[in-house]
């Protein structure tokens, strides 16, 4: 009789269990670059650009995927940015491409009472929509980085986004890295940044 109650609450407890993790894979990849998208079918210079900034977009996910506390309020010495601040410095750079491919000129704005979530929900946001502007979009020579100061502006062509935000953002995406495994929070083992695929 004992046997069999254990055997029925077995039962019962194996599928709450895997409804629960469904559900939880299913809200993260809700968010994009959970895996990275499909490839292009052809090699130009805006899908070449998409397609980094997809690699950006994937890095980001999961290098700040389950961050604690104690992870964002890491820092290495206390002269460095925090692990927080850092992902801060990778929103406005992610906004900076935005604003970039969309020919919107970048204006500085101070944004106050946005939770950590909320700013990478935003920033993988950004970037998918940054990345599916680009792929429809054949000529990346009027995509000028362009900015508005109180007494003037200045612009830059698309090379300096590449060499500029692009790949800053991938640099930092690194510190995060370093920083949460000095805090005792590892990159997920799973995650295949060659394949751009999740190891279930």
């Amino acid at each position: 009789m004992i046997r069999r109650v254990v055997a029925s609450l077995l039962f019962i407890c194996i599928p709450i269990t895997l409804i629960s993790q469904e559900a939880m894979t299913t809200e993260k990849s809700q968010l994009p670059y959970y895996e990275i998208p499909t490839a292009p079918d052809s090699y130009t210079a805006s899908t070449v650009a998409a397609r980094m900034i997809d690699g950006l977009g994937f890095r980001y996910y999961w290098v700040t995927d389950g961050l604690r506390a104690e992870d964002l309020t890491y820092k290495p010495s206390e002269d460095a940015r925090s692990s927080e601040e850092t992902n801060d410095h990778i929103y406005g750079l992610s906004r900076m491409i935005l604003n970039a491919i969309k020919k919107l000129p970048n204006v500085r704005v101070e944004e106050e009472g946005i939770t950590f979530e909320e700013k990478r929900k935003r920033t993988l946001e950004i970037l998918n929509e940054a990345s599916q502007i680009l792929r429809e979009n054949p000529n990346l020579s009027d995509l000028d980085i362009i900015f508005e100061g109180a007494s003037r502006s200045s612009s830059f062509p698309f090379w300096n986004l590449i060499n500029g935000p692009i790949a800053d953002a991938l640099w930092h995406c690194g510190q995060v890295v370093s920083f949460r495994r000095a805090s005792g929070n590892l990159f997920n083992s799973n995650i295949s940044v060659f394949n751009g695929t999740v190891k279930e």
